[in-house]
């Protein structure tokens, strides 16, 4: 369960602007406040099983938003090949990294 809360809050941290309002709230609440469902629904004052079928679409969505766009696999690759050129001594490679890094 914790790798798929992770999971779920490494997507939010991507892709949270495409959510709405009520998405980001409810899996904020969910996911980072770690309040039940119960205590969402009356938190919304909405039922419990609005609040479960929001956060399952929710987290589809995210899904698919990664499947279709590979913003996070992507950058881990990144992340990953600059790590190894960072081994590398060479100032003119070195200054270069650390440009790259900057756009990131």
């Amino acid at each position: 369960m914790l790798v798929k809360n992770e999971y779920i809050n490494e997507l939010m941290d991507w892709y949270e602007n495409l959510l709405t309002p009520k998405q980001v709230d409810i899996m904020n609440l969910y996911y980072k406040e770690d309040l039940s469902l119960a205590e969402i629904a009356d938190y919304l004052h909405i039922t419990r099983s609005a609040v479960y079928d929001q956060l399952k679409r929710t987290e589809k969505l995210l899904v698919s938003y990664e499947e279709r766009l590979h913003l996070i696999v992507q950058y881990k690759k990144r992340r990953e090949i600059y790590q190894k050129l960072e081994k590398i001594t060479d100032s003119d490679i070195q200054a270069l990294i650390k440009r790259l890094m900057e756009l990131e």
